[in-house]
Formats: C-alpha cells, structure tokens, sequence
C-alpha cells in the first residue's frame, strides 16, 4: 500500500520525476518521460508493481526529511538505536548545457553515528508496474534489467541477490562511510548507459540548482517558500522542448474512493499565461522563451484545431486508457493513463493563447 500523499517528495532531471516515501521508498518514476510507462509503480497499486527501498533493518526508525537549501536534494535521515544515517537522494542534471546527459536516480547512504544496519529490495516492473524484466549481471558487477525497450542499470558496491523476483540486499553503513547507488535508464537496444559519478553528480547537481535559485532576487518574508514553489515549477519543465506539466503522477484521485483521477502528465493551454507571468515576474525568463516557444509550436497550424493541452513535446493524440492490474490509489479507480479531455472543445483556450502571446511581448521575449 502507497504512503500518504504527503510522506511523498519530488526529485526531477528535466526530463522526468519521481516521488520518494519518508520511508525510504521510491514508489512513483516513469522513465524516459514523465509521460512514459512507469518503472515503479507502487503509488497506484502495492510493492509488487514497483519500488526501490533503502531503509534501515532496524524497526521503526525516527525520520526527519529536508532539501538541500536551495535544491531538489533531498536528504533523509534515520535515526535508530544503532547510529543514525542520512539517504541523499537527486536525480543528476546538467543545467541547459545539453538534453542528453544520462537520466539517473543517484542514492547515497552516508553513515552519521554508530553502524547502521540496512537494507535495499529493488523492484523493476516496466509499463505501470506489467512487465517483470530479465536481469542479468555483467563482469563489472552492474545490474541490467530488460524488458521490451526499456533498460536500467544499477551500479553500487553492496553485494545484491535475485529473490522471488526482486533484487534484494543488506549492508552495515559505518560512521563516515558513504555507499553509493546509481539507478540509469536507456533503450534496450543501446549499450549499457555510461556510468554516473555519484560525488560529481552531486556537486554537479548542487551547483545548478543554488545557481539558478540566485536568479530570483527576492525582498519579502516569504522568500523561501517563493524559490521552494519555482524550483517545484523548474523540476516540471521537460528540457528538450520547453513544455511543463501540471504535475508528474497520474490517477491520483480528487477524492479518496471516487473515480474523478485524471492524467496530469501534460501541458494545458490554460496554464500559460499564469506560467509565463510567474517565470517573468521572478526574472527566469529564458524558460519563459522555451515554455512560450513550445506553446506556439504545439498550437501552430489551422485555428480550428486548437487543443485544450498537448503532450510534452507538442503531441496531440492524447488518447485514454484503463490500466487494469493497478488497484489505484487507497483504492481509488480506475487508474487512467492518456487524458480524453485533450478531445473537448473549451472556447477559453483562444483567449488564453491571445493573453499568453501579449504578456510575452510585453516582457519582452521576441
């Protein structure tokens, strides 16, 4: 069964997002897009559909979570009557230099006090959680897992084994020690993606993101929470085309039990002004050019073909779709991939797209 909704929190590369429980769970990353099928899929249904534990061994440990100031790291620290540890979790991203770099889950656990002991119990179930994949370990000791064109590989020095069809394994992690996982995706048909340095992701990482949060030259009390909301806003963009999604889950249900949960996976016309005016207003106005850019591609053509939203990349079959092995979350269904209201027609939109056209020249973007 999923944690509460708000136990989760988000670790993004531009190109797509997971969520991460406070219990150390990633139950929720579609991989290579935030459209894409999901390779953990535990948010919907329950472990066996997908999710990547690293825990302490020990029973109930007390948690506390933060970001990094200023970032999309996250930091989990368990503390348990043997040591206490802290679970660095991010996902690597090299700023606007090149949408190509390897999309990777990076993992350290850095040992804090005492020796902890832990555990991890990795569960890759391509396509929402469907498709058990074929793993396989090379000379070099990294895991592959397969299964139609998906591939991930893991890379870490804890001793793993396959167990009723997970990838399980425990470790001690000493005062000092850090020991890492690196999680990367590519197609099957490709060579195993090349390896990540989890120190220099890190600082990589880091870097960006305290960088970038420097644009906003805030005055107010609320500053904080200001740069928390447009780093959340920054983590929904998809760096290849500039489009940005209203969220990065699907099926996530207005209310618990009922059948209103829809895909958010995509980009709706109505949003724009209010993206484009938030990004200008706190002085990020290269993604206001790309998030204009894609909305004028996505839009281009006859007029009385206009769509409410589009995908990522400017797509515009939106087709939807029941998954059926998936028991919705808290037991909310259906769980629907694809959202038929790309299908409707909602006069606003005109308007909408007018406005976001003025508030552009207005700001200045050609």
């Amino acid at each position: 069964m999923a944690s509460p909704i708000e136990h989760y929190a988000l670790i993004g590369d531009f190109r797509t997002a997971a969520l991460i429980a406070r219990d150390g769970s990633l139950d929720w990353l579609c991989w290579p897009r935030f459209d894409s099928g999901a390779v953990f899929a535990a948010l919907l249904g329950s472990a066996k559909n997908g999710r990547w534990l690293i825990a302490p061994a020990y029973p109930k440990p007390r948690i506390t979570r933060r970001y990094r100031e200023n970032t999309l790291i996250l930091e989990t620290e368990f503390v348990t009557a043997e040591g206490s540890v802290t679970l660095v979790d991010f996902m690597p991203v090299s700023g606007p230099k090149s949408p190509d770099y390897p999309s990777a889950v990076v993992r350290l656990v850095i040992g804090k006090s005492g020796s902890v002991r832990m555990r991890t119990e990795l569960i890759i179930r391509f396509d929402y959680g469907a498709n058990v994949p074929w793993v396989t370990r090379s000379d070099d000791g990294v895991l592959r897992a397969i299964a139609g064109p998906d591939m991930v590989a893991l890379r870490t020095p804890v001793e793993l084994r396959g167990e009723n069809l997970t990838t399980q394994g425990e470790f001690i992690v000493a005062s000092g020690l850090t020991i890492p996982f690196v999680l990367t995706y590519g197609p099957s048909h490709l060579a195993v993606p090349d390896a990540v340095d989890p120190e220099a992701a890190l600082a990589e990482t880091a870097s960006f993101w305290t960088g970038w949060t420097k644009r906003h030259a805030g005055t107010g009390s609320f500053d904080e929470a200001v740069n928390r909301s447009l780093i959340t806003l920054k983590a929904l963009t998809y760096l290849p085309t500039g489009g940005l999604v209203a969220a990065p889950t699907t099926s996530l249900p207005e209310q618990l039990g009922g059948q209103r949960n829809w895909d958010y996976r995509f980009c709706w016309l109505r949003d724009a002004t209010l993206t484009l005016l938030v990004l200008m207003n706190t002085g990020y106005y290269d993604e206001a050019k790309s998030w204009r850019d894609w909305l004028l591609r996505a839009a281009a053509g006859s007029p009385s073909q206009i769509q409410i939203m589009y995908g990522v990349g400017g797509e515009r079959r939106l087709a939807e779709w029941r998954v059926p092995w998936l028991t919705g979350y808290e037991g909310s269904l259906p769980v629907r991939i694809g959202n038929a209201a790309a299908d409707q027609l909602q006069l606003d939109v005109f308007g909408e797209l007018a406005d976001a056209a003025h508030q552009s020249r207005v700001g200045g973007i050609s």
